[in-house]
């Protein structure tokens, strides 16, 4: 065994040669110069096609002193980022020790900055985590803590800090969430812009429900660490008790029409798909290559618009008033989506209609009640003979609701939730499980609902549906975007009993009263109807090429749940419910290139 003698010298020769290495790196590393946020460069998304969509990224900065900021924000941010900013000496011991560990493990580090660091990397730096980047990070930091005042290096984080909505900096910030100059925020303003510097992905309050918890949480803790640094009274505190909500986003008119709608679900994609933030893609310089094909979200534009126009009166019906439409349209082979309409104008009406939970399914989620029925039985290929459990085949196309109810009660719905889930539904749409569970309380989005209606006419595979293809960032293509793979949810005897009886489904809505034969192609459809008494109204059709889903629903600004459908359309629109069927059609015989086909067993599909 070594002596101790020898064991702290070896540790102080550790030392020394650590420090001595960091007193060159120290006297080598130049501050340089900082960014030129005019050379950046946009973002481009391209169609499918690859000819370009949109260019997205024009850097939203404008520069401000430190005195145009009100000192309530200032403590805002240190209080929530660094509240030992003004005595720190511009670094982290946390995190020069993390640098060492990940470099001694040859790794990458992140996180826990100081506000000295975080200006420094806004600064000069990239935002990558590689440890080469962190050791710099700390030499400039403390260089820059030692050459500028505390206030010009807060003036400068101020002033290139991303806080979401595209906006850089606090001045941009102000304006983008409140509309004011940043010298008129108030301290409870302040705090929330403050809550963003922790990443405006999971913060900025008009995203999700979820955000918005998150957002007022965050608030209400900053405001509460302000009291306890001390930088506001109990009694300035107690004052602040309403949540300051932001006014709602504003999209730039490039993004009009659907253009919005499309750029937000490849981004949703981006980054569920790969560490590209929101940030990164602010600060441009990417070439995203979507599914989005230009023919197609065209025509189904137009087919709602079309339909629309020639049904609903809103003038002369009040039940017309505050309809939206949604809806969607995937490829069935491979899951791309192909098509959305996400609303009248990206610009105007900022929730994405097609990738948006919150509207409920009604009868055109039994499909997936059958299925788990069928799959509890242990119908299948090797053992077809069992009858389908209480005929559900039968009562789905008789739109019967009672036999699900039964059956979803017999089989146990945690059954009928996970092979839904399996199929490509999101487990935070899933409604509570309750005896109504079967007959559709969740509340999927249309791109949801398309692609797992395929799982039924795949023989019993599923697809994630996806929207990028692939990404390029300075001539180098980004990891992480392959095409997904099939995966099997469901024994393919089972989808084949399930896509027969929706073939019966859609049979009939495509046929003319008395015609049994179909006039263009076979459906696959599932879709609410008369017998349904929720507030949406439903038409979800597979062809061979494309899978597609429209949903209709009533939503006013202010008012937290949906209106209800009874009377949208006058007369005979069974709660609107003839509506989508209506816009499904007229999108197909768009961009349905070849009529005429042969009813085919669903088997063709796999």
């Amino acid at each position: 065994m070594p002596s101790w003698k020898l064991v702290s010298g070896l540790f102080l020769l550790g030392v020394g040669a650590l420090v001595g290495l960091f007193a060159i790196l120290y006297t080598q590393v130049e501050i340089p110069d900082p960014h030129d946020s005019a050379r950046r460069q946009a973002t481009v998304y391209y169609w499918a096609d690859g000819s370009r969509m949109v260019s997205v990224g024009d850097v939203n900065r404008q520069d401000i002193d430190l005195s145009q900021v009100p000192e309530s924000v200032q403590e805002a941010v240190v209080a929530a980022e660094n509240a030992d900013f003004y005595s720190d000496w511009g670094v982290s011991v946390k995190g020069i020790a993390r640098a060492a560990l990940s470099a001694a493990k040859g790794g990458e580090t992140q996180g826990g900055s100081t506000i000295t660091q975080q200006y420094v990397k806004n600064t000069y730096l990239t935002q990558d985590q590689t440890v080469s980047r962190k050791v710099r990070e700390l030499v400039l930091s403390l260089k820059v803590s030692n050459q500028r005042s505390k206030s010009e290096i807060l003036e400068g984080y101020l002033n290139t800090s991303w806080f979401g909505r595209g906006a850089y900096g606090i001045q941009a910030a102000s304006y983008a969430y409140y509309g004011v100059p940043a010298k008129d925020l108030n301290p409870s303003q302040g705090a929330l812009l403050a809550s963003l510097l922790k990443g405006a992905d999971s913060y900025d309050p008009s995203i999700s429900p979820a955000n918005h918890r998150r957002a007022v949480d965050r608030w209400s803790w900053i405001l509460d660490r302000q009291v306890e640094t001390g930088s506001m009274s109990p009694e300035e505190r107690a004052r602040y008790q309403e949540f300051p909500e932001p006014k709602p986003p504003v999209k730039p008119t490039s993004q009009a029409g659907q253009i919005g709608y499309l750029i937000d679900i490849a981004n949703k994609y981006i980054k569920s798909h790969s560490g590209i933030t929101d940030r990164d893609l602010a600060g441009g310089g990417y070439r995203v290559h979507t599914t989005f094909e230009k023919d197609k979200v065209r025509a189904l534009t137009r087919a709602v618009e079309t339909v629309r126009a020639d049904r609903l009166d809103p003038r002369k019906r009040a039940a017309d008033r505050h309809v939206e439409v949604g809806a969607a349209s995937v490829r069935p082979g491979d899951g791309a989506i192909v098509a959305v309409y996400g609303g009248s104008d990206a610009t105007k009406h900022f929730t994405n209609n097609a990738d948006t939970s919150g509207v409920p399914a009604g009868s055109a989620f039994k499909p997936f009640v059958y299925a788990a029925a069928l799959e509890a039985a242990d119908v299948s290929e090797e053992n077809p003979e069992p009858a389908r459990p209480l005929n559900l085949g039968r009562s789905l196309v008789d739109s019967d609701t009672s036999p699900f109810v039964e059956v979803g009660k017999k089989i146990g719905l945690r059954k009928v939730r996970a092979l839904a889930v399996a199929s490509g539904l999101r487990e935070e749409s899933m409604a509570k499980l309750e005896p109504t569970f079967s007959i559709g309380t969740s509340t999927p989005s249309a791109v949801r609902l398309a692609s797992a209606y395929t799982t039924f006419v795949n023989g019993g595979q599923a697809t994630e549906p996806y929207s990028v293809t692939r990404i390029e960032r300075n001539g180098v293509e980004v990891d992480g975007f392959d095409r997904p793979g099939k995966r099997r949810v469901m024994d393919r005897k089972g989808a084949s009993l399930v896509s027969e009886a929706l073939l019966e489904v859609g049979l009939a809505a495509v046929t003319p009263p008395g015609d049994r034969k179909p006039a263009h192609y076979p459906v696959w459809a599932g879709r609410t109807g008369p017998n349904d008494h929720m507030k949406s109204a439903w038409f979800i059709g597979v062809t061979e090429k494309l899978s597609t889903s429209v949903t209709m629903f009533r939503t006013k600004p202010g008012v937290p749940h949906l209106l209800p459908m009874r009377g949208v359309g006058g007369p005979g629109s069974e709660r609107g419910s003839a509506f989508p069927p209506l816009i499904w059609n007229a999108y197909h015989e768009a961009v349905t290139p070849s009529p005429g086909l042969h009813l085919q067993k669903p088997e063709t599909f796999s």
